[in-house]
């Protein structure tokens, strides 16, 4: 209490606190962590946001994707490009592909630069009846989703997550949720990682809170997309 004064002068700038706290945490961390990568991918500066697929591919060829039991889930929908890639790129009769979003646009601000409301779309179109987009919060629907589909996602070869809901609070809810599920060999991904207070904040909370060891695989746009495989 005798410090209360004194606190009271820090609370205009406690966000911005917060959030160098955590860009040099993410810095450090790129720092400590750029020459572990299984697949070796030079950092450029500028953005080219058609290089995510040639992560996708990367990941695709290295673990040979194609043709094993994928249970594919993708928090952040949008326009439906990335889901309809992956859904391209694998032939198993078996594999389940699960895409969630809200479909009208963001429920809060991000970034700074986009309000609650942005990036509307509609719920993609797919002639594919191994995909299912679900529509609505992740925190209404997600939970639901898995308990229907228990046998479909325990039982495939391999588990890929997508995290491209942008959000901090989004995304450290779908990693929370699919915990119980992780296996080694899952491959994880998101899409905005070096956002501080987003993505990152979420991969470093998930990762130290549930004790989960993430081996970076491969980077593009300067660590904007980034995949990991569970150890």
């Amino acid at each position: 209490m005798i410090l209360f004064p004194v606190v009271v002068i820090f609370k205009p700038f406690k966000k911005l606190f917060l959030f160098l706290s955590y860009t040099i945490d993410m810095i450090l961390w790129i720092s400590d962590n750029k020459s572990k990568f299984l697949i070796e991918n030079k950092i450029s500066l500028t953005r080219d946001y058609s290089k995510r697929y040639d992560l996708y591919e990367q990941i695709s060829s290295y673990y040979q994707v194609q043709n094993k039991k994928l249970a594919y889930l993708e928090f952040g929908v949008a326009s439906g490009n990335s889901f309809k890639w992956w859904v391209s790129k694998n032939e198993n009769a078996h594999s389940r592909f699960f895409g969630f979003d809200t479909f009208e646009g963001l429920p809060e601000d991000w970034g700074g630069f986009f309000k609650k409301g942005d990036m509307t779309y509609s719920v993609p179109e797919l002639h594919d009846e191994r995909g299912l987009f679900v529509k609505g919060l992740f925190q209404d629907t997600l939970t639901d989703i898995i308990s229907k589909n228990m046998d479909d996602l325990s039982s495939s070869d391999i588990r890929i997550i997508h995290c491209d809901a942008d959000l901090y609070s989004a995304t450290i809810f779908a990693l929370s949720q699919m915990y119980p599920l992780l296996r080694k060999g899952d491959i994880i991904m998101f899409d905005e990682f070096n956002v501080p207070m987003h993505e990152y904040k979420a991969f470093k909370e998930f990762t130290e809170n549930f004790y989960v060891s993430l081996k970076p695989i491969a980077q593009v746009n300067a660590f904007y997309q980034i995949a990991f495989v569970v150890e």
